[in-house]
């Protein structure tokens, strides 16, 4: 009894400190950039040493995939308890735009994200890490809103997966573009483009196919006169 209660305790110590780094990795992150970022400050950030951080963590990558993936857990239970009271597919719709439009203004995760994902790609080890989370958040970061489509009667115009990746790569890049240069990029702008985007791929399709036709037979005709010139 007593062995377990010891254990008890060593395991809230650690899960304690392991969430004091996270949280101080998220200051030193927004501050200084994931490449730039020093294990030494994160760790003395949080009031513990490397030794501390090593106990916890296997490398500095290790820790931003933790973060990262508790940052895409808040923001799935966040809509969820927007959503759960409502009954009206297009009150939950409504809510989840607002949802989106809202973490879109959180720059600080948008310029972290396409650092990390720019590293990502340049090492392949920690590509596959980032693409395994992806691909066990993805449905739970999706499913509510292809539901709530489901549930309104619509359909969305590609795969909900590429529907998540596309909201998140959009958001990304404007919000890099804003920060870079407000006066072309304005806030308002922003919004406007995301807010228009994000009605594009709900409004459903009923008529998929009577529009691609629609678009086919002036595409075949600028085919046939750039062959002629």
């Amino acid at each position: 009894m007593k062995s377990r209660s010891v254990t008890s305790r060593h395991q809230e110590r650690s899960e304690a400190t392991r969430a004091r780094l996270i949280r101080a990795a998220e200051k030193i992150f927004a501050r200084d950039g994931f490449e730039a970022a020093k294990l030494e400050e994160i760790a003395a950030e949080a009031g513990h040493t490397r030794g501390a951080f090593y106990a916890n963590f296997e490398s500095k990558e290790d820790l931003f995939l933790a973060l990262l993936e508790g940052e895409i857990s808040s923001r799935i239970n966040t809509v969820e308890r927007m959503t759960r009271d409502l009954t009206d597919p297009r009150e939950k719709l409504h809510a989840f735009r607002e949802f989106f439009l809202t973490i879109c203004q959180d720059r600080r995760w948008s310029l972290l994200a396409l650092e990390f994902k720019l590293f990502a790609v340049r090492h392949p080890e920690v590509k596959a890490r980032l693409t395994a989370m992806n691909r066990r958040l993805v449905g739970p970061r999706i499913g509510l809103l292809q539901a709530i489509m489901e549930g309104s009667g619509r359909k969305l115009p590609i795969s909900p997966q590429a529907v998540a990746m596309s909201l998140s790569a959009v958001t990304n890049a404007l919000s890099l573009e804003h920060m870079l240069d407000r006066s072309l990029m304005p806030e308002t702008a922003l919004k406007e483009i995301l807010a228009n985007y994000f009605d594009s791929l709900t409004a459903g399709h009923e008529n998929d196919e009577a529009v691609k036709r629609d678009w086919q037979v002036p595409a075949k005709k600028i085919q046939r006169r750039t062959l002629l010139t």
